[in-house]
């Protein structure tokens, strides 16, 4: 086996140079559809399953390598043989095996749910499909830490065919200590990675480093699904000489890759293999000390029992997933038009993929559920507030209960008294997956964000599902934070809002606007008017009276008083236009309409005066108040930015939007796969909550074989 690698492997080295060329040349011509994003969604599904191909490596698909979302690459390749003859799909560098042809990329495309390459393999078309659910009704099937990829062979006769799929070690975070077992269970079959010795909650580069890195398939009917592990140049070999992997031992080192392979035998027409990817964590997150684990191991504590589930439930997710898709396309299209349709799509896995949903690793009590979101590219915080809250649009929009099930785990630490200060706590632990509070009083201090935000929340979430008992329960808490806004903003201390890179300022004009809001979410929530009546108060302060704006009420001022030639767009107005709370006037919004189409930028309006950059979703609330001409402009540079090619990360919320300070337009800055992207569907839910018939009518919290049901109708009733 050796030798006869090593005779192709010097047969073809006059040649290798000569072939990529012609490949790259051939695969130019890739149609991107609808659009070419900055990078493709592989398997999103949680902070720690999160793998992405940049679109400057589509072209040469069948090289190229997948990344984790920060950036590492990691080993993923996809192989199909034909009558003796194998290509790549993915993933195999032409140094790895000469035998193995590269097939040619004839076209890109994402959905909301969906990740598709159509290829040609010698005479053959195939397609992959990578699929990663969004499901947010479904909690079982949303919490499973697995994807799909679907190889379809299309429209073959008589042709004999296999396919292979393979994983590295770099997928444990620790590819030099790694260690690998494998699993047969009748037709499910399974190679697990992980790394020897790992510390409980341990992360390398934000890969955690706890679990188990997973490929899986099942055999279909007769068809032969092997399996082997061993250094690649081995294994794909293996698969080249035999179309199977019965041959070899497996044998794991450093550098090696797992692999399984299906032979489909003689096909007339077409056929299909799905395989399934992972990252599995039992004890997932430190909630103040206890251990919590995915919620589908209610249903299925094992890691087989899972897999079967999520093989045998790949057909009723893809259904459901393609409705999803054609809803989404077409609700996005009919709020705000096709750009903005493709603006959606491509945030929606990424707005679920930073978000872990559990239960009691302990009694895997499924009444006591709760969701914990990573603070990504930043510092990793757990339920950062000031993340929750810019993504809270997707969740209005999909399933309005993933406000509560984001919040329940800071409202339960904030109601057991153990954080003291007077104003609500900025995140739930200082580094995902350690959930554990800040008793020493120690987290990142916002107070009117982070008040605001909280108060706000609560309100859209009652507005959305009708459930007051689980405000009701918190509502010495939420009058605690009101009671601070009404005291402290109008003069505003110094202090940080959510752009904290921004810096802090002293009477920031969208923070008393912000508080405005959200103390008129109080009087709402609660039903004393006095609150209501504050809040309005406040708004007629910095708006009627012009605290907040220039002498001639053309925009909301940076800083107030007396800084009439600053500005910063006013995103904090969002929730007033869609909880139709009307602190402030229509005219408010109306001279923002008129004046930010004047500091429009290459790519958008940046944050503020100082600032070259801007962020992506909060573009998208402003978007959400203003008159439509000046909204599409906002929509128009948001989709000029996602599909500029200047970069290849997983869709950035904050980049460089003017040259006017002196630097590149249209990069991104700091922040890659973040969730506040769920932000992006400002537009859409000014359509309503539970706007989306498909997800939005049936919540399923059990299983497809012993599955307890609840029907809601659209308003959120039981």
């Amino acid at each position: 086996m050796h030798f006869n690698l090593q005779k192709q492997l010097g047969l073809s080295s006059l040649c290798s140079s000569l072939l990529s060329f012609l490949c790259s040349n051939d695969q130019a011509q890739v149609a991107f559809h609808p659009a070419r994003p900055p990078s493709y969604p592989l398997a999103v599904r949680n902070p720690y399953l999160s793998t992405w191909m940049p679109a400057d490596r589509v072209d040469r698909l069948p090289y190229a390598e997948s990344q984790f979302w920060a950036g590492q690459d990691l080993g993923w390749s996809v192989m199909v043989r034909i009558d003796g003859q194998v290509y790549s799909l993915m993933g195999v560098s032409d140094l790895d095996a000469s035998s193995i042809l590269p097939a040619t990329v004839r076209r890109a495309e994402f959905t909301s749910s969906h990740s598709l390459f159509d290829l040609m393999a010698g005479p053959v078309s195939l397609t992959l499909d990578f699929f990663s659910p969004v499901s947010p009704s479904n909690y079982l099937r949303q919490s499973l830490p697995f994807s799909y990829l679907t190889v379809q062979v299309n429209h073959v006769w008589g042709r004999d065919i296999q396919i292979y799929s393979d994983i590295d070690g770099r997928w444990t975070g620790r590819e030099h200590r790694s260690v690998h077992d494998f699993e047969e269970h009748g037709k499910l079959l399974f190679h697990t990675l992980s790394v020897e010795d790992a510390p409980r909650y341990a992360e390398d580069r934000d890969m955690a480093l706890w679990g188990h890195a997973i490929l899986a398939s099942r055999a279909e009917g007769s068809r032969n699904l092997s399996a082997l592990a061993g250094p690649p140049q081995v294994v794909r070999a293996a698969f080249a000489t035999n179309g199977n992997l019965h041959e070899e031992e497996s044998a794991w080192s450093a550098q090696s890759v797992v692999a399984l392979a299906h032979d489909l035998g003689n096909i007339v027409g077409g056929a299909s293999v799905t395989f399934a990817v992972g990252y599995e964590r039992e004890e997932a997150i430190n909630y103040l000390g206890d251990a919590y684990t995915g919620f589908y191991r209610s249903e299925y504590p094992t890691t087989h029992e899972a897999l079967s589930f999520f093989l045998e439930d790949f057909e009723e997710a893809r259904l459901e997933s393609w409705r999803l898709d054609d809803e989404l396309s077409a609700f996005a299209t009919a709020a705000a038009g096709p750009k903005y349709a493709d603006i959606v799509a491509l945030s929606t896995r990424q707005a679920y993929g930073g978000i872990d949903l559990t239960i009691p690793n302990s009694s895997l009590d499924t009444d006591r559920a709760l969701a914990f979101i990573k603070e990504l590219s930043s510092d990793g915080n757990v339920n950062t507030i000031d993340i929750i809250m810019p993504a809270f649009p997707i969740y209005w929009v999909m399933d309005p209960d993933w406000i509560r099930l984001l919040l329940e785990p800071v409202m339960l630490y904030l109601d057991a008294g153990r954080w003291k200060l007077p104003y609500t706590i900025h995140d739930l632990g200082s580094h995902y997956p350690h959930a554990i509070g800040h008793d020493d009083q120690r987290a990142e201090p916002m107070p009117i964000e982070e008040c605001g935000n909280l108060l706000i929340l609560a309100l859209a979430y009652v507005r959305a599902t009708g459930d007051e008992s689980w405000i009701n329960q918190y509502m010495g808490v939420f009058q605690k934070y009101a009671d601070y806004l009404v005291k402290n903003s109008i003069d505003i201390a110094e202090q940080l809002s959510s752009n904290d890179a921004a810096g802090p300022l002293a009477n920031e004009t969208n923070l008393a606007i912000k508080a405005a809001i959200g103390i008129k979410a109080y009087g709402e929530l609660s039903g004393d008017q006095k609150y209501s009546q504050i809040g309005d108060d406040h708004a007629d302060i910095f708006f009627r009276q012009g605290l907040g704006t220039d002498e001639r009420h053309t925009h909301f001022v940076l800083e107030y008083p007396d800084m009439p030639n600053t500005w910063k767009i006013p995103y904090n107005l969002y929730p007033d236009v869609l909880l139709g709370l009307e602190t402030f006037p229509r005219e408010a919004y109306s001279m923002g309409s008129q004046f930010f189409s004047t500091v429009r930028g290459e790519y958008g309006v940046a944050l503020d005066n100082r600032q070259d950059w801007a962020k992506s979703d909060w573009n998208m609330w402003l978007a959400g108040t203003f008159e439509i001409s000046t909204r599409d402009e906002f929509v128009d540079d948001l989709w000029a930015f996602m599909t500029n090619g200047k970069h290849n990360w997983p869709f950035s919320d904050r980049y460089v939007s003017t040259s006017a300070h002196g630097s590149e337009p249209g990069v991104p800055v700091l922040c890659r796969a973040r969730p506040t992207v769920g932000g992006h569907f400002a537009l859409l839910a000014l359509k309503g909550p539970n706007s989306l018939p498909s997800i939005s009518t049936h919540k399923a919290y059990g299983t497809g074989g012993s599955r307890y049901d609840r029907f809601m109708d659209p308003a959120g009733e039981l």
